[in-house]
């Protein structure tokens, strides 16, 4: 099994069991982009230990946790909360009849660019 190069990398020296078995049973992750990151001595004891916990390699928990904190980030620009008032407006407008659209009649006549060919 190929080893990973570098001093900051994680698989150079194991620290539990956990990891060792995670590096043995997954092989290498493969990573094309190298993050870097600063942490406390107190911020790497939880990582390091809610990474075992969670039984992942310390690489692994810091991606899926720092990927599901952007996830949520990037769905909070998305999602508006409302009133219910706010919520019943909008849910009136959404239930009455179609009216006629020009402009959608007039698009969807048309084919999409990817059959035109």
């Amino acid at each position: 099994m190929p080893k990973a190069k570098g001093k900051d990398s994680e698989f150079d020296n194991p620290e539990t069991e956990n990891e060792r078995a995670a590096v043995w049973l997954s092989g290498y992750p493969a990573y094309s982009a190298r993050l870097g990151l600063r942490a406390t001595p107190e911020q790497e004891a939880v990582l390091r230990r809610a990474a075992e916990v969670a039984h992942k390699s310390l690489t692994d928990f810091i991606l899926d946790s720092a990927c599901l904190a952007a996830e949520q980030t990037l769905l909070d620009q998305r999602l508006f909360l409302v009133s219910g008032s706010q919520c019943q407006a909008l849910m009136a407008l959404l239930e009455r009849p179609a009216q006629p659209n020009e402009g959608l009649r007039d698009l969807f006549s048309r084919k999409a660019p990817w059959d035109a060919r």
